[in-house]
């Protein structure tokens, strides 16, 4: 992995932690979904537009089918997150999510991409990996009632963000669609998408607007910006390097959840910090 994608990948990731703890925070189920991705397509209209007037990128069938399908996969992931969120913390659900993610797309990217990642990119993923079921304490929060839930929605979370990540990874480096394109589609889509459970409950979007509204906006700016610095690193970088260096975002997230949100257990959770470094340092190796 070149330092530039390392660079987009950790600012990505400072990002991706600092939207998650705003979504936490504002607590809003779909409602909130629709109205961040509403307000993401409003806000970055301008850019969409002047990147495609610029590169000028060739969308048939097979990149429309690409970007419809992204809208879905990103879709069903903002909702189970969301729903995670309601029911557990942001320092389980967050760990758990973004640690299967990256072993499910980096296990995807080797058997349907045909990557070949090396030994010590291998080594790191498998570090950073570890770190992050060492913060959540793994699976063992299964056994327990609330904690369980959380990590049985941080796994089927995890399982969209596998299957995004290598769709979209097609998207960018095969089908050369610009990743302000991508993204862009996707949170057009999930606006229409939603936008018929939006005017149902007209009135919960009202409140959430009232009693949330800078979460809203914020994360409707930072969603976006944190996805296409990523896709810009998947248009040259392989999936099984950039999912796994992600993960630093997970300390950022921890921390928060700790220390803003009151969570705790931060103590405990500090050792596995060490193993996610030096898995993000084998993996800016290669």
């Amino acid at each position: 992995m070149t330092g530039f994608a390392l660079a987009l990948i950790l600012v990505a990731a400072f990002i991706h932690a600092s939207w998650n703890f705003l979504a936490k925070r504002a607590g809003g189920g779909a409602a909130f979904v629709w109205l961040f991705a509403a307000l993401s397509a409003v806000f970055y209209l301008p850019v969409a537009i002047g990147v495609c007037l610029w590169q000028r990128p060739h969308v048939g069938g097979i990149e429309a089918l690409f970007l419809a399908g992204s809208a879905v996969l990103h879709l069903f992931y903002f909702l189970l997150l969301q729903r995670g969120y309601a029911h557990g913390d942001l320092s389980v659900v967050y760990p758990v999510a973004r640690g299967s993610g990256p072993m499910l797309a980096t296990a995807a990217a080797v058997a349907v991409l045909g990557e070949r990642p090396t030994v010590p990119a291998l080594i790191g993923a498998a570090l950073v990996i570890a770190g992050v079921f060492v913060i959540s304490r793994g699976l063992q929060g299964l056994r327990r009632g609330r904690a369980g839930r959380s990590v049985g929605f941080g796994l089927a979370t995890g399982v969209l963000i596998a299957g995004y990540t290598v769709w979209d990874k097609v998207s960018v480096s095969t089908l050369l669609l610009p990743p302000i394109l991508v993204d862009y589609g996707s949170n057009l889509g999930r606006t229409v998408l939603l936008t018929p459970y939006a005017l149902k409950h007209r009135d919960e979007v009202r409140s959430l607007w009232h009693r949330s509204r800078r979460e809203a906006v914020w994360v409707a700016l930072l969603t976006p910006l944190s996805y296409i610095l990523v896709l810009t690193a998947m248009v040259f970088t392989p999936v099984s390097y950039v999912a796994p260096a992600r993960e630093v975002s997970v300390l950022i997230a921890v921390a928060m959840g700790a220390g803003l949100l009151s969570e705790g257990q931060a103590g405990r959770r500090m050792p596995a910090a060490g193993l996610i470094v030096i898995g993000i340092v084998l993996l800016a190796q290669n």
